[in-house]
């Protein structure tokens, strides 16, 4: 029934970045869910959205994202917010992508900063060549200008694989970013934790991935 089995990275194949923002705001005393907050709100046209698009260099996006949050209650440089990206690697996660590999193709879908970007001093830390080696194609926000959940990231995705939409499985922790995926006929899979979305992953493709 599948053919493709597509990935986001962040959150998916790493625990999610949310856990070291709030640990982040209780150490520097700020109000709860600040910088999530600031992320969500107009979140299409927002300094995060912007410097995803890569439509922005570093410093104004740090400007940019402290006057958002502060607008919404206490100012976060956007500085110090890109080192909280980078999530622990989820080993069950890798492994359910390695045993996928050799029966599907796999893609990486990732909303990224230009300063994470693959390639760049920050993206060494955040995304393994090893991981990345296993997928057939990856699309990172910042080289090409669009972000999730712009449908034509995903589009751009199944013509590079050459795979109907109906016939793959796409898996990421936002549900606002499932839906363009939902909405094109693909199989969708919100990822809470490993363990849940490793369960989804089995009963779809009929694999054992543990």
């Amino acid at each position: 029934m599948f053919e493709a089995v597509i990935w986001d990275f962040g959150g998916v194949l790493t625990s999610s970045p949310f856990e070291a923002f709030a640990r982040f705001e209780t150490e520097r005393g700020l109000p709860a869910d600040i910088i999530r907050r600031t992320n969500a709100a107009n979140h299409l046209e927002n300094a995060w959205a912007k410097f995803e698009r890569a439509e922005i260099d570093i410093e104004m996006f740090d400007g940019l994202f402290a006057a958002e949050s502060l607008a919404l209650g206490a100012e976060v440089r956007g500085k110090d917010v890109l080192p909280l990206l980078a999530g622990d690697l989820r080993p069950e996660m890798v492994e359910a992508l390695r045993r996928i590999r050799s029966k599907f193709k796999t893609g990486c879908i990732t909303n990224n900063l230009p300063a994470n970007a693959i390639g760049s001093a920050g993206g060494r830390m955040l995304y393994i060549a090893e991981v990345m080696a296993l997928f057939d194609h990856v699309i990172e926000s910042a080289k090409i200008g669009l972000r999730k959940p712009d449908p034509r990231i995903y589009r751009s995705m199944v013509d590079t694989l050459a795979v109907d939409p109906k016939r793959c499985i796409y898996l990421d922790d936002l549900g606002v970013n499932l839906k363009p995926a939902r909405e094109m006929g693909m199989t969708t899979i919100k990822v809470a934790n490993a363990k849940q979305a490793v369960a989804e992953l089995e009963a779809a493709t009929g694999l054992s991935l543990q």
